[in-house]
């Protein structure tokens, strides 16, 4: 499904959704926006790390309109008050989030696998463990494959890298 798609659709399912809204309450709206619309929205998001801020914008935009539907919000108010109001990361942070949880589930799993093979329990990792991107280059046949793993070799160590030391 491209960004075009989801957009469209995501549209569609609010201007089907706007009469109803006006007789719920504020959570119920909520629940009712978030099982149409962020679903859509993460669906396979973390794939698109690397695309333009323009396509980021047109599905952030999707969100904007539906955090103002819930709110009431008026279109010439800021948006970033009524995203933090409904503890609503913006997509570009929806992205980074998805990708760095789908990593720290690999790696857990990954040191799982190695502690079964090993025959014997490894002590845990620091938690200040860094990771270091993967330097190897793709090429050939197995370019479609490559691209999604180039991008978790290397964009998942990188924003694991980034996450504060606390976390």
């Amino acid at each position: 499904m491209d960004v075009a798609s989801v957009c469209r659709s995501a549209h569609y399912h609010l201007r089907q959704i706007r009469p109803t809204l006006q007789s719920l309450s504020c959570d119920a709206a909520k629940t009712l926006v978030q099982a149409f619309i962020s679903g859509r929205l993460d669906y396979c998001n973390s794939v698109l790390y690397s695309v333009t801020d323009n396509l980021l914008q047109r599905l952030q935009s999707v969100q904007n309109t539906a955090a103002r539907l819930i709110t009431r919000t008026g279109c010439h108010e800021h948006i970033s008050p009524v995203l933090q109001e409904l503890h609503w990361l913006p997509v570009r942070r929806r992205v980074n989030f998805k990708l760095a949880i789908l990593l720290s589930r690999y790696t857990a799993a990954h040191r799982r696998i190695s502690q079964m093979r090993a025959g014997r329990r490894l002590r845990p990792v620091a938690v200040s463990a860094r990771l270091a991107p993967s330097h190897a280059s793709y090429r050939g046949p197995e370019l479609i494959w490559a691209t999604g793993r180039l991008m978790f070799d290397v964009a998942g160590p990188r924003l694991w890298n980034k996450l504060p030391a606390s976390l």
